[in-house]
């Protein structure tokens, strides 16, 4: 079956392979949060997006090889419950913003900042700085090998908007760094895979940004 990006708290993960890495995409915990496993087809060396909940089915779609790393997008909660579990079970590296990074519940590793390289295997996903939602909120973009940009958000962009914020300045911020960090860069078919939901390209989403704009939020 092809990849959907469509996930439900207790249904089946999804899975795509873009080039050399395979994205497995799973919906866990209260809150519906996106955790997204990243394997390398090379070395077979994976790498966790955000440890938000449910340790043990984490655990169990990690298996025996291992997890090199857990890359969390942001300081908030509901994006951390199940990182230390995680981290004690498989000795993963610990990366996160530098921003955020104090925010976190234990030790953060590597404290990447824009521009950073975050590994899996012979694959590179670099780390886009994109404050409003929260000061340290990281994306990560992976260039496949047919040229396609696979980009992990976090809650600072969605089908539809931008993450929430809580001030006019914060929104300012988040949508002055989304328009130029994200759509003034990189093409239309982009594939956005976000903190909460379905997935999206920024082809579909790039009409609405004036809207999104006059609307504030």
């Amino acid at each position: 079956m092809s990849y959907s990006g469509a996930v439900e708290v207790g249904g089946p993960v999804d899975v795509q392979d873009a080039g050399d890495l395979r994205i497995t995409k799973v919906a866990l915990g209260p809150m519906s949060n996106n955790a997204y496993l990243l394997r390398c087809g090379l070395t077979g060396e994976q790498v966790l997006v955000d440890a938000a909940n449910e340790a043990d089915r984490l655990l169990e779609l990690v298996g025996d090889d291992g997890l090199a790393r857990v890359v969390t997008t942001h300081r908030h909660g509901d994006h951390w419950q199940a990182l230390e579990e995680v981290v004690a079970a498989t000795g993963a590296r610990t990366v996160a913003g530098e921003l955020d990074a104090d925010e976190l519940p234990l030790t953060v590793d590597e404290r990447v900042e824009a521009g950073s390289r975050v590994r899996v295997g012979s694959c590179e996903l670099e780390v886009v700085h994109l404050r409003g939602h929260t000061p340290g909120s990281i994306a990560l973009a992976y260039d496949d090998p047919d040229g396609v940009v696979h980009l992990f958000t976090g809650d600072s962009l969605f089908p539809g908007g931008v993450g929430k914020t809580w001030s006019e300045a914060d929104f300012a911020q988040l949508i002055d760094d989304v328009e130029q960090r994200i759509f003034d860069r990189f093409p239309d078919d982009t594939h956005v895979y976000p903190g909460h939901g379905d997935d999206t390209t920024l082809g579909a989403e790039r009409p609405h940004l004036q809207e999104w704009r006059e609307r504030g939020w």
